[in-house]
């Protein structure tokens, strides 16, 4: 069975020629089924991010590519080789884990240097040094290459680990939320500096993480999952643009869900004042209940009565009537939540430099929201 979204899943790589390919692999805990038929075309040096909440079956996926776990069904084929009957420490595959696993009485460079000992046939002590210091060169840890785990940060232990993983040269690279453990601005600056090092060894990566700006900003493409089963795959424009379903929709990012039957090409939706006109692409039949999915972003926002090209009117445009129910400053732009008149509540993002030098709408205020129709997804499942 093929992913839904199709559109994205063979991006950079062809059927048949893809680096690492994921065949229906499907894997149960006694009656819960972790990963539901899950099917993956993944490009050499690609960096793919497989991305969803707790417990949707992206880290039991990711076990099952290290060898970790088992599928009860599926196969999973790495250039060419079912990795099948290879045991975990014989795949060529590399895990670097959340807590990192240091040993923590080793220095960094024995920790680095550990996997590369257990190579079969043996490598000498002048490959291991070679290869341990052009890994610390990689990560720029030379100069703590004789200190213990403790005796560094957050962010240097993680290049230790990185290192570690790379090492060994694998052809795959998984990372299980690999920044979890770092605060979040230690963690922003990592998420380029990671993806360049990925590129510079020009290793094929699969991410799992739950963070959505982690996998937008480090993965060419994203993979979400949901109980189980891959629901899209594309870049992260696509995933975020254009959202095949409403899980999709409502986890990536915040969105505005209306739900309603199509009645004479619009929808008619009992938590808007008025039928909400569809994208014009939009192919539905007489009496299908769809959603409508609309960014924050795409919400335009003006004082009640305020003529503005900010919030437009007439043919095309859908607009509401409501009061300011709560505002979130967050200093490029702020988050209001408007109050329609039957309780309603809308989100739209404006941007700071909006308002120019008039005061915002405060809470309790008139206010009016509008989006044009193209900007509404209408989602059907």
């Amino acid at each position: 069975m093929e992913p839904d979204g199709e559109k994205g899943a063979d991006w950079g790589a062809k059927r048949g020629q893809a680096y690492l390919r994921i065949e229906g692999a499907t894997k149960r805990f006694d009656d819960t089924l972790a990963v539901d038929d899950v099917s993956l075309a993944i490009a050499e040096r690609e960096i793919f991010a497989l991305l969803g909440s707790s417990g949707c079956g992206k880290s039991t996926l990711l076990r099952m590519l290290a060898g970790l776990e088992t599928p009860d069904a599926g196969r999973i084929v790495l250039d060419g080789e079912d990795l099948a009957a290879v045991p975990a420490h014989r795949r060529p595959t590399n895990m670097m884990f959340q807590s990192y696993a240091l040993f923590p009485h080793m220095t960094v460079e024995a920790n680095v240097a550990f996997g590369l000992w257990q190579e079969r046939p043996r490598l000498t002590r002048a490959e291991v040094e070679a290869r341990v210091a052009e890994m610390l060169e990689l990560v720029q840890m030379q100069r703590y290459a004789r200190r213990k785990p403790h005796e560094l940060s957050g962010g240097q232990q993680q290049r230790v680990a990185l290192a570690r993983s790379l090492a060994k040269e694998p052809k795959l690279l998984l990372l299980d939320e690999p920044l979890a453990a770092l605060d979040k601005k230690i963690r922003q600056r990592t998420q380029l500096e990671l993806v360049n090092l990925i590129e510079r060894v020009g290793v094929t990566c699969i991410l799992v993480t739950h963070d959505q700006e982690e996998a937008m900003t480090m993965a060419g493409r994203i993979g979400v999952m949901s109980e189980g089963r891959l629901l899209q795959v594309g870049t992260p424009g696509e995933i975020y643009e254009t959202p095949t379903c409403r899980f999709t929709a409502e986890f990536i990012g915040e969105t505005n869900l209306f739900r309603g039957r199509v009645e004479g090409g619009a929808l008619a939706c009992e938590d808007f004042p008025a039928a909400i006109l569809l994208p014009p692409d939009a192919a539905l039949a007489e009496g299908d209940e769809v959603w409508v999915s609309v960014r924050p972003e795409r919400v335009r926002l003006s004082r009640a009565g305020a003529a503005s090209s900010h919030a437009p009117d007439g043919a095309g445009c859908n607009a509401a009537s409501g009061e300011v129910a709560d505002i979130a400053y967050l200093g490029s732009h702020s988050v209001y939540h408007v109050r329609l008149a039957n309780g309603r509540i809308v989100i739209a993002s404006v941007p700071s430099v909006h308002w120019g030098d008039a005061p915002p709408p405060t809470w309790g205020d008139a206010v009016r929201v509008a989006w044009f129709a193209p900007d509404g997804v209408v989602l059907t499942r």
